[in-house]
């Protein structure tokens, strides 16, 4: 199972110390090309202007969620197939259900650390 490690990643979180968390987790796995959003329409704009082969984003932001972000990024047909991971404090049933319903790749609850992260970047990115 390989990882391509210059898949550019794309981490949206509205906390900036989460943002950092996530950052330093994926240079520690060795990923080179990681940007950040601080919201869902911030992200989107980014997502305009360069192909990410991940998201990785909180659930609880505002304005935008991170369900209506994956919501708006499986509905347009450039980022339709990008890989999503949802992030979230909560794993409430009927949440981790709508965002399989909505195409997310996989979930990650918080708190995790990197061997979970890592755990979710094979099974999603793996070849």
């Amino acid at each position: 199972m390989t990882i391509d490690h210059s898949v550019p990643i794309l981490v949206v979180d509205d906390f900036k110390t989460m943002v950092r968390i996530m950052r330093n987790f994926l240079t520690d796995l060795g990923f080179t090309d990681v940007d950040d959003a601080s919201n869902g329409e911030d992200a989107l704009e980014k997502m305009r202007s360069k192909t990410y082969g991940l998201v990785i984003s909180d659930w609880n932001m505002q304005p935008m969620s991170g369900f209506d972000l994956l919501r708006r990024v499986r509905a347009d047909p450039r980022t339709t197939s990008t890989r999503f991971i949802m992030v979230t404090a909560e794993s409430k049933t009927d949440n981790v259900l709508s965002a399989r319903q909505a195409g997310v790749d996989h979930y990650l609850v918080k708190p995790f650390n990197a061997q979970m992260l890592r755990s979710k970047l094979e099974q999603v990115l793996a070849h």
